[in-house]
């Protein structure tokens, strides 16, 4: 399976996702089977488009910005549809599919995929749960940030017991992608930590998403601060995800493998 044949799983999944968002908004009930059942089979063509690609290149797709966008696709719609079967939002599962179609008309239009090659640092058995679980804790965080401008919008706290429940998720995904990435650094440069413009970024987004949850868990903490935190912490997730490799300092960073 190469890249070519991307466009013609994306179409199967866009159709798919988008029939289960229309049919969550349509329905006169607050859930809907349906909705999730097409959303799910969605999902299942995405990922056996990846497991497929991932046997053609004979490495994991997450080496370049369009290969983890194939993952942040997959798990965003994937945090979609566990929010939507938990909390009946049928709002999220619709914007949710709305960001994935984004995501995957992205890599239709500019794919970004290199060769099939691995850099020697990348060649580790860190590499997959690392990056994965990271992406993964971005997608669930990216529920929680629209969740967090819902209720700022409407004013109202309906919305956070669902926030908090997925912050928490986020943050421990988040931490797990910190740690694998500590255990790999050690491995490939000889030390845990080396304040690397992608680990002081990594390292900023935890702290702002460990202090929304101290405010939760302590009840200091005011629904605006607590609303703009989430804010915040999604924006610094945007800049650890791709928004370090615009700035001057990491054109020396050691996640530079290009």
């Amino acid at each position: 399976m190469t890249w070519n044949e991307f466009p013609w799983f994306a179409t199967a999944s866009i159709l798919l996702w988008t029939a289960g968002a229309a049919s969550a908004l349509l329905s006169k009930k607050s859930f809907s089977p349906w909705a999730a059942w097409l959303t799910a089979t969605g999902l299942c063509v995405f990922a056996a488009f990846i497991a497929l690609f991932w046997t053609g290149l004979q490495r994991p797709p997450l080496r370049t910005m369009g290969e983890t966008r194939l993952w942040y696709s997959l798990f965003l719609m994937l945090a979609g549809l566990l929010t939507y079967c938990r909390w009946h939002y049928r709002w999220l599962l619709s914007l949710s599919t709305v960001l994935t179609l984004v995501f995957t008309l992205m890599n239709i239009l500019k794919p970004e995929i290199h060769d099939q090659s691995l850099m020697p640092a990348l060649q580790s058995g860190w590499f997959v749960p690392h990056v994965t679980v990271y992406i993964f804790a971005y997608s669930v965080m990216g529920c929680a940030f629209l969740l967090a401008m819902a209720g700022w919008v409407k004013r109202t706290e309906r919305y956070r017991p669902a926030i908090d429940r997925l912050t928490c998720i986020g943050l421990a995904f988040l931490t797990l992608g910190m740690m694998s990435g500590a255990l790999w650094a050690k491995e490939a440069w000889g030390h845990f930590w080396g304040w690397d413009p992608k680990e002081t970024w990594a390292a900023a987004t935890w702290s702002l998403y460990l202090i929304y949850l101290h405010l939760r868990l302590s009840g200091k903490g005011r629904a605006s601060v607590l609303n703009a935190l989430l804010v915040v912490g999604f924006l610094c997730l945007q800049m650890c995800w791709y928004g370090v490799n615009y700035l001057p300092a990491a054109q020396e960073s050691m996640h530079v493998y290009s």
